[in-house]
């Protein structure tokens, strides 16, 4: 018998357009419902008896402005009319219960982020005895029209705020 399961990290995507693609970024993390946290780039690994959420249903971690939110996170940008920008995240959960693992990547096609995240995540078990679920993935995208987009996908696992000494 599985270990309950005592957290649940949401994974959550946003598209975003601006005049700069470092505004398009601003926009896609707005979009999420993540702009207003400071974000900590996390490896690959989903803690024991963590669920994963993908339907849009988990809250996002509770947070104050400028808090840090740890995170895995794929974004990519694009800047020139025509081209797509594309994000994903895949993840396996481990059968005991005991974990997972995260891969994130992105690019400029659908496929290539999808197959991209289908090779990482059988990479990453056949390198571990545990046994693993089937691989699944989140990915979002955007064509840029006449100004610079981005896409985004974060899997969000908590926030912390800041001890400042005066």
């Amino acid at each position: 018998m599985n270990p309950p399961t005592t957290q649940t990290i949401p994974i959550v995507t946003g598209i975003g357009t601006g005049s700069t693609a470092l505004s398009a970024f601003d926009g896609a993390l707005r979009d999420a419902g993540v702009a207003n946290y400071n974000l900590i780039r996390l490896s690959s690994v989903v803690p024991a008896h963590t669920a994963v959420d993908a339907t849009g249903t988990a809250p996002l971690p509770a947070g104050g402005w400028g808090d840090r939110l740890y995170c895995v996170y794929a974004e990519q940008r694009a800047t020139t009319p025509g081209d797509q920008a594309w994000a994903g995240i895949g993840w396996v959960q481990r059968l005991d219960g005991a974990g997972g693992l995260f891969v994130e990547h992105e690019g400029d096609s659908e496929q290539f982020v999808a197959d991209a995240i289908e090779a990482s995540l059988a990479d990453l078990v056949a390198g571990r005895p545990e046994s693993f679920g089937p691989a699944q993935k989140v990915l979002t995208g955007t064509v840029c029209v006449d100004a610079p987009v981005c896409a985004l996908v974060v899997a969000a696992y908590e926030t912390a705020g800041w001890k400042f000494t005066q």
